[in-house]
């Protein structure tokens, strides 16, 4: 039976399977280019509204295109799966759990847990995955 157990954040996910005695990580670079307004002004057009407001739309949309594609490659990478927990900080994890509800409904049907969890080392990470596979 594969259990996968998934560490991420909006940097990188850190995929953890276990196999009968064998564990292994792979690392997913999440590529995303994070939007930091630098200014508040800005000319005014005509309208009345500053460019800025077209600048954050533009890059808000491409952030969002680019949460696409690293949870669809996360998915990918975890599609053969039996069991699937998903843990890390902040709120990607629930991000990625209505992106598996919405899009990808077979492997929503395997998630066993999300949970919130603070930056770990790699072992800590390995430890956590077993431990939750080992008492669920």
């Amino acid at each position: 039976m594969k259990k996968v157990g998934i560490w991420m954040d909006s940097k990188h996910a850190h995929i953890i399977r276990l196999a009968q005695e064998e564990e292994t990580l792979e690392t997913i670079n999440s590529e995303i280019e994070f939007f930091n307004r630098t200014g508040t002004g800005g000319t005014r057009v005509k309208s009345g509204v500053t460019q800025d407001v077209t600048h954050e739309r533009t890059y808000l949309e491409k952030e969002k295109a680019q949460f696409i594609n690293y949870f669809n490659s996360i998915a990918e990478a975890v599609a053969d799966c039996d069991e699937l927990m998903i843990f890390g900080p902040a709120d990607i994890n629930e991000k990625f759990k209505k992106e598996l509800s919405q899009h990808r409904k077979s492997l929503f049907g395997k998630l066993k847990a999300v949970e919130k969890a603070d930056s770990m080392t790699e072992n800590q990470t390995k430890a956590y995955v077993r431990n939750f596979f080992r008492h669920k």
